[in-house]
């Protein structure tokens, strides 16, 4: 990266020259923090706080419990099915420090998606908040896993409230449907039993696998990508390199609502925010807007990410207007395109800039961001981090020269080595020590890239390629309009047709409104042929908008 022109505008203030092996795991990280931060709080959830001390004699213990309990060893996997809870962070350091590999799983699978999970992992244990262990109880004999562990929502909350928690969450909103699995064991019982004297401190290498991070699927079926200690280790110090110019040890409050188990808030807020000693405020859940504001309400955070759909959201709430920014530093938006209206909107309300952020599954997941330095650009994804680079080339594999659109590509020591037993897939989107994201990108002379779109989304209409992400931006900025999202389908005249789906802000928006709207500002290919409203859009674990599932809908109605 150094020797690109551009290079003269990387952001002053990060240390280009970060030592990414600094640390010999994961876990001697978070051992450094809880050397550095002890008392100070590592996690909050629902009012209830845990220290990094706490983490660490929580961890130890569920640790112990594995390795002399279950007898499992190092090198094993283990699924962690839960949204945001103080249970999550305790399970996952838990398991890294016995050597064993997380594989981190969405709560809100089907058991048959479970089911491939679990068997492509080769899970050997499997820890599931009881309100998801109905799913799990269709396929109990039908997938490898030998020990099942099973929490209630207020198991971490102590005392009382924990009691009351999980009476209400079970027989008041009945959240929990009934479940048989004899062989379960219960979180109360893990912690209490497991003997933290007798915990084992695996000892790990940079290369031994961390987690297995499971792609959404959305463009085929999912795959694990085996992130070892260094992908981690290494994001970790790109990120705290970036955010070091605004942040400082032991002041910052983080405001968690993406998913732990998702990468973005996994590598990000619990782990790069762990390394300052940052207080993390866990979300459990995000889509109930009037408790999640309530709790912002509590809090003078100073660090907040999310997806577009996230701050787009709150952002149509009055009570969010009426909140107090002052302490926020940085807000940083990533998991899928921030449209230009969501950012304008943002800064207007919050005073602070929403700088978007770049990665995948695959890459930790930062590779690129928009400088935190008052040098950021709407619409960009920025530049690469430090030990990054980046390129774009043609279908037959061609660096193409700055300005040109073509397929992105990351090279840096986040970037995986390889999906979970998978080389065929693996030798699909690696180039030497290059990784083919699938996205089609452009990168301008100041080395700040634009997403264009998904080269697997790309509609082609008469010829011509139309970018979804282009056309959702400019209706995304209708007042009127709340979300979109656009999906081409086959036409006899063009070989394929813009069409959108639309959940309007003002229901007296009309078709024409929006086809009238769009000819102001893109040139006529570009525009729907077809527009159909709809009370909400399909989306993803964090919030990303699935055109998939839109197409596949809409392809049912056509029958």
């Amino acid at each position: 990266m150094q020797d690109h022109p551009w290079y003269k505008f990387y952001p002053q203030s990060v240390d280009k020259n970060i030592d990414v092996e600094a640390y010999s795991s994961v876990v001697a990280l978070f051992e450094e923090s809880v050397q550095k931060y002890g008392d100070a709080i590592a996690y909050e959830c629902m009012g209830k706080t845990l220290s990094f001390n706490e983490v660490d004699k929580y961890s130890k213990i569920f640790a112990s419990y594995l390795q002399n309990n279950l007898k499992m060893k190092k090198g094993d996997r283990v699924a962690i099915q839960m949204p945001n809870c103080l249970q999550y962070p305790v399970a996952m350091f838990g398991v890294l420090r016995s050597g064993m590999i997380v594989v981190n799983t969405n709560p809100l699978y089907t058991s048959s998606e479970m089911k491939h999970q679990f068997e492509d992992a080769g899970a050997d244990a499997i820890v599931i908040l009881a309100n998801f262990a109905f799913n799990l109880e269709k396929i109990q004999n039908d997938i490898p896993a030998k020990h099942i562990i099973v929490t209630e929502l207020g198991d971490m909350l102590g005392g009382l409230k924990g009691g009351i928690v999980n009476f209400v969450v079970k027989y008041i909103k009945k959240m929990v449907p009934s479940y048989n699995l004899p062989k379960a064991i219960k979180w109360k019982q893990v912690m209490s039993q497991g003997d933290s004297s007798r915990f084992k401190r695996e000892e790990m290498t940079l290369d031994d696998a961390a987690y297995l991070q499971y792609t959404g699927g959305t463009t085929g079926v999912s795959k694990g990508a085996e992130l070892s200690h260094g992908n981690i280790v290494a994001n970790m110090q790109q990120i705290s390199a970036w955010m070091k110019p605004k942040l400082k040890e032991k002041e910052e409050i983080v405001i968690t609502a993406l998913p732990l188990y998702h990468i973005f808030a996994l590598t990000v807020n619990c782990l790069a925010m762990m390394k300052i000693g940052a207080h993390n405020v866990l979300i459990t859940n995000p889509r109930d807007m009037p408790g999640f504001i309530k709790e912002l309400s509590k809090h003078k955070f100073t660090v907040f990410t999310g997806v577009n759909t996230l701050f787009n959201g709150l952002l149509n709430q009055e009570a969010f207007l009426k909140l107090d920014f002052s302490s926020l530093k940085i807000a940083v938006g990533g998991g899928m395109a921030v449209q230009k209206a969501t950012a304008e909107n943002w800064q207007q309300v919050t005073g602070t800039p929403l700088a978007e952020g770049y990665g995948l599954t695959e890459t930790s997941p930062v590779a690129t961001c928009n400088p935190i330095d008052g040098t950021e650009r709407i619409g960009t994804i920025g530049v690469p981090l430090p030990h990054t680079d980046i390129k774009v080339i043609d279908d037959d594999g061609n660096e193409l020269e700055i300005g040109e659109k073509g397929e992105l590509c990351i090279k840096g020591p986040q970037v995986m080595k390889r999906y979970w037993n998978r080389p065929d897939e693996t030798e699909k989107v690696m180039i030497g020590d290059w990784f083919k994201t699938g996205d089609i990108a452009v990168i301008d002379n100041d080395g700040f890239a634009k997403i264009v779109d998904r080269k697997k989304e790309m509609i082609l209409v008469s010829g011509f390629n139309v970018y979804p992400n282009e056309v959702e931006n400019v209706i995304a900025s209708h007042p009127k309009v709340l979300e979109v999202g656009i999906i081409g389908m086959p036409d006899e005249k063009s070989t394929e047709k813009v069409v959108a789906y639309v959940v309007a802000k003002d229901k007296s928006i009309t078709e024409d409104e929006i086809i009238a709207y769009t000819k102001e500002n893109l040139t006529n290919y570009k525009v729907p042929r077809e527009v159909y409203f709809t009370d909400e859009l399909p989306k993803s674990n964090v919030g990303k908008i699935l055109r998939r599932i839109i197409k596949e809908n809409h392809e049912k109605t056509l029958k």
